[in-house]
């Protein structure tokens, strides 16, 4: 669940500019002096959401096919959001984890200078599947 994608109708509004609604998200509405305006709050709206839903323990539902949307007024825009990239950006103070590895293990790696904490975070990244 890195990268989420929804999508969003983007409403013409009446003084001018775009407010923009998702179907999914009843409670994520945002809006933009132009469409380039209105589409970066979409995503900082759905992200919002994403993330507090996330942090709630609640469901992240999975997004409406867009040949199920009946727009009348309005555009279909899919919007994503960068889970993993939020997470990067706001959520990188160290954490503190013990752990056990044999001592020879250990002592092998002492003397050739292993930095533990960076080797840690390689090999998870690399189990994770995830690039830098």
């Amino acid at each position: 669940m890195n990268k989420l994608f929804y999508p969003a109708i983007f409403h013409t509004a009446e003084e001018g500019g775009f407010w923009v609604t998702f179907p999914d998200f009843p409670e994520c509405l945002t809006e933009g002096d132009d469409l380039q305006k209105a589409y970066e709050m979409a995503v900082e709206a759905l992200g919002i959401v994403l993330v507090g839903r996330k942090e709630d323990g609640e469901v992240i539902p999975d997004p409406t096919p867009i040949n199920e949307l009946n727009v009348e007024d309005g555009a279909i825009v899919i919007v994503g959001f960068d889970m993993l990239e939020y997470q990067r950006k706001h959520n990188s103070k160290a954490v503190k984890k013990t752990l056990s590895i044999p001592e020879w293990l250990n002592e092998e790696a002492i003397e050739k200078g292993v930095n533990f904490s960076q080797v840690l975070q390689e090999a998870l990244m690399n189990k994770l599947n995830i690039r830098k």
